[in-house]
C-alpha cells in the first residue's frame, strides 16, 4: 500500500511558513532600530534581542545588518514580477513593466518611501552593495519577462530590463533631489514618457 506524503508536505509548508514569519520579524525588528536609533548605532545583538531571537539564530536568516537593508531591495524586485503579471497580455513589454512598477510605487506612502531611502543612504556599505543587487533586479526582470514574451527577442527583453532598472534609479533620484514633493508615480510617469520619446513611439 503506497503512503500518503500529505503529512510530509503539510510538515514542509508550516517550516517553510515559519521560516518566512522569522525573516521578515528579524527586518522589521532592524528597520524599527535603524529608524529610533540609527543605522551605525543598532547592533546585531539589539536586532536580535528586538526580534526575540539568539544571535545564534540571527545568522540563520542574515549574514549581517546590512543584509536587511539589501533584502528589501530584493524584495521589491520579486514584488515588481508580481506586478507585472498582473498587466493585460496585450500590452507591450516596456508598456506593462512601466505600469507594474507605476502600480507597485503607488502601494508604498510617502512615509515608507522617505525611511527606506534615508536607510539605504546611512551605510556606504550597503551603498557600495546595492550595486549588484541592481543587476539582480535587471536579471530577474528579464527572466519573468522571457517567461511571459518568448518569441520575442533576447535583447530586446534584456534592454527593457536595464532601460526599466535605470527608470526607477533616475525617478528615485528625481525625488529625493525635489525632496519629495512630487509623488515617485509622476515621476515614473514622466521618465518612461521619455523613454518612449526617445524611441519615437517604437517602444520594445
Amino acid at each position: 500500500m503506497t503512503q500518503s506524503n500529505e503529512p510530509a508536505t503539510r510538515s514542509g509548508g508550516v517550516r517553510e511558513r515559519k521560516r518566512r514569519e522569522t525573516r521578515q520579524r528579524i527586518t522589521d525588528a532592524g528597520l524599527r532600530l535603524f529608524s529610533r536609533n540609527g543605522y551605525d548605532a543598532t547592533t546585531l545583538d539589539a536586532i536580535a534581542a528586538e526580534a526575540g531571537i539568539s544571535r545564534r539564530t540571527f545568522f540563520h536568516y542574515f549574514k549581517s545588518k546590512d543584509e536587511i537593508l539589501l533584502s528589501l531591495q530584493s524584495g521589491l524586485g520579486e514584488s515588481l514580477v508580481a506586478a507585472l503579471g498582473r498587466q493585460p497580455a496585450t500590452e507591450r513589454p516596456l508598456e506593462a513593466v512601466r505600469n507594474a512598477m507605476v502600480e507597485l510605487a503607488a502601494s508604498y506612502s510617502l512615509e515608507e518611501l522617505a525611511a527606506i531611502d534615508r536607510l539605504m543612504l546611512s551605510s556606504e556599505a550597503v551603498q557600495a552593495r546595492k550595486q549588484a543587487s541592481y543587476m539582480r533586479d535587471e536579471a530577474t526582470l528579464f527572466a519573468a519577462l522571457r517567461e511571459r514574451w518568448p518569441s520575442e527577442s533576447e535583447i530586446s527583453l534584456r534592454l527593457v530590463a536595464m532601460l526599466a532598472v535605470g527608470a526607477s534609479r533616475l525617478s528615485l533620484a528625481a525625488w529625493r533631489s525635489e525632496g519629495g514633493k512630487r509623488p515617485i508615480t509622476a515621476l515614473l510617469q514622466e521618465t518612461f514618457d521619455a523613454l518612449e520619446a526617445t524611441y519615437g513611439g517604437r517602444s520594445p
